[in-house]
């Protein structure tokens, strides 16, 4: 059990690092690999805490795809070696970050959190994939959903590219 504490401390503080390294890196192409690995570092978090269907969704989803999409519309941007402009509501962006931070902080240190020491009843990861792709399940919406986001990718590329 030891070994998982110590696995999840450090994926959490490299998450911390690498999200923070979104905010403040002025390359974007950076900034979306470095949001690539707050997403790897989530996934495993998941799976340190015995979510292994939450860590591979995780996987699947923001890594395989949102990131992908992502450095997808940067690659079809010009002028990305420039970065953002400096912005003239960056100190109050920060003082509304810090506000929020600690009403979260508060919230968080100040609710009776309830532990459960059972163990779940059935395995939790064999249940969701058989719900989620057995009979009756929700493959043709999945592979749909696909498709849909595969052809506005292409869409995108179409009318982005130069004539």
């Amino acid at each position: 059990m030891i070994g998982f504490d110590v696995a999840f401390w450090i994926l959490a503080i490299i998450g911390v690092i690498a999200a923070l390294m979104v905010v403040f890196l002025r390359n974007v192409f950076r900034s979306a690999l470095s949001l690539i690995l707050c997403f790897l570092s989530v996934a495993g978090i998941y799976f340190t805490l015995s979510a292994d269907f939450l860590g591979a969704v995780q996987i699947l989803v923001y890594v395989g795809g949102i990131s992908v999409l992502i450095i997808l519309a940067i690659m079809l941007t010009r002028e990305v070696q420039r970065g953002s402009p400096s912005n003239k509501l960056r100190i109050p962006a920060f003082i509304v970050a810090i506000v929020f931070l600690g009403v979260v902080g508060y919230t968080l240190l100040n609710t009776p959190w309830q532990l459960s020491t059972a163990a779940p009843l059935e395995h939790t990861t064999a249940n969701i994939a058989s719900k989620l792709l057995g009979e009756g399940g929700f493959i043709l919406p999945v592979e749909i959903a696909a498709t849909l986001l595969l052809a506005a990718i292409l869409g995108a590329i179409v009318l982005v590219r130069e004539k």
